[in-house]
C-alpha cells in the first residue's frame, strides 16, 4: 500500500462514500480494490501515451455505476489523471429505432439490453474521436434517459474537453464473446420457450455479439469483472436500482418505469447471456472482483 497516496485520497474517498450513501465501512476497498487497479492503469499509461479504455463487466446491480464513480476519484486525485466514464447503456438506440428492428427481425428487439440494441458504430466513433482529441477539441458524450427510454437530447449531453488519458467504459456485458451455436437450441426461461420458440431473437443477439460488439471490445486496454454470486442475485439488486429510479423521478411526466411483473419480465432478456458470462469470463479477464450477497467487493 502506497501510504502518501492514501493519506490523499482517504478523506476525498469517504466523503464520496457519504455523498453516495454508502456506508463508511467500504473505506476498506480504498487500499484493497482501487488503489491496486489504479496503479496498474498508470503503470500501462505509463508504457503507452495513448488513451487507455477500462471495460468494466457486471450483472446488472453489480455496483458497476459506484465502481466507476470511485475509481475515477483515485484516478483524478490520486494519480492525476483525466478520466471519463461512458457507459454501454449510454448507446443505446432510440425506442423508434427498436420498434423498427421488432418489425423487421424479431419483437423482442423493442426491448433495450441485449446485444443488437445499441448504436455500436457511435461508440467506436466515439472513442476513436476521443483518442484523436486535440486539447480545445469539445466532444459530445451521448446519454441514455431511462426514465422515458430514449437518448437525451444533444442539448442535454455532457461535453469533454481535450483528450482523456482513461475512459472507464461500463456495461453489463462488455467483453463478452458468443455463446456455441448448440447452446441456443434449448430456452432458459419462459421468455425465450413462449417469445422466441424458434431461437430467431437469441440467434440474432448472439451473432451480434460475434461480429459487431467484437469490434467495439477489440477497443478495450484492460477487462475488469465484477462477478455476481448468481443470476438470481440480479433480479433483488435491479429492483432496488427501479426503485431508486422511481424516487429520483418523482413528479415526471411520460416515464417508463416497470412494475415487479414488468421488470421480471424485462430480466428475463438479460437471463441467458447473464449466466454464460459467470461461467466463460472469469477465467479470461484480466482482474475479476467477486461481488458477495451483501454488495462487497471481495478479491478472488
Amino acid at each position: 500500500m502506497d501510504q502518501d497516496l492514501h493519506k490523499i485520497l482517504s478523506v476525498p474517498f469517504m466523503l464520496k462514500l457519504k455523498e453516495l450513501m454508502l456506508d463508511e465501512v467500504l473505506i476498506d476497498d480504498l487500499d484493497r480494490v482501487y488503489l491496486p487497479l489504479a496503479n496498474l492503469i498508470s503503470v500501462g499509461l505509463n508504457t503507452n501515451a495513448s488513451m487507455q479504455v477500462i471495460g468494466i463487466n457486471g450483472a446488472q446491480g453489480a455496483g458497476k455505476t459506484t465502481f466507476c464513480t470511485l475509481m475515477k476519484l483515485v484516478l483524478e486525485q490520486g494519480f492525476g489523471l483525466k478520466v471519463l466514464s461512458l457507459g454501454i447503456d449510454d448507446l443505446y438506440l432510440s425506442r423508434a429505432d427498436r420498434e423498427r428492428l421488432a418489425q423487421t427481425i424479431h419483437p423482442l428487439l423493442a426491448t433495450r439490453g441485449v446485444p443488437g440494441t445499441h448504436n455500436v458504430h457511435q461508440g467506436i466513433e466515439l472513442l476513436n474521436a476521443l483518442h484523436n482529441a486535440a486539447p480545445d477539441t469539445q466532444t459530445r458524450i451521448p446519454r441514455f434517459n431511462k426514465a422515458v427510454d430514449d437518448p437525451f437530447p444533444d442539448s442535454q449531453c455532457d461535453v469533454f474537453v481535450g483528450r482523456p488519458d482513461v475512459v472507464l467504459f461500463d456495461g453489463w456485458f462488455m467483453g463478452a464473446r458468443e455463446q456455441p451455436i448448440a447452446d441456443l437450441i434449448v430456452p432458459v426461461n419462459q421468455l425465450e420457450e413462449v417469445e422466441d420458440a424458434e431461437a430467431i431473437w437469441r440467434t440474432y443477439v448472439n451473432l451480434q455479439l460475434k461480429t459487431v460488439y467484437n469490434a467495439l471490445f477489440d477497443q478495450l486496454s484492460l477487462l475488469v469483472m465484477l462477478q455476481v454470486p448468481s443470476f438470481e442475485k440480479v433480479y433483488e439488486w435491479r429492483t432496488l436500482q427501479e426503485q431508486k429510479l422511481r424516487m429520483t423521478t418523482a413528479g415526471q411526466t411520460n416515464l417508463r418505469i416497470m412494475d415487479d411483473e414488468a421488470l421480471r419480465r424485462f430480466i428475463s432478456h438479460y437471463e441467458r447471456l447473464t449466466r454464460w458470462m459467470l461461467k466463460d469470463m472469469p477465467a479470461r479477464v484480466d482482474m475479476l472482483f467477486k461481488v458477495n450477497d451483501d454488495h462487497r467487493i471481495c478479491l478472488p
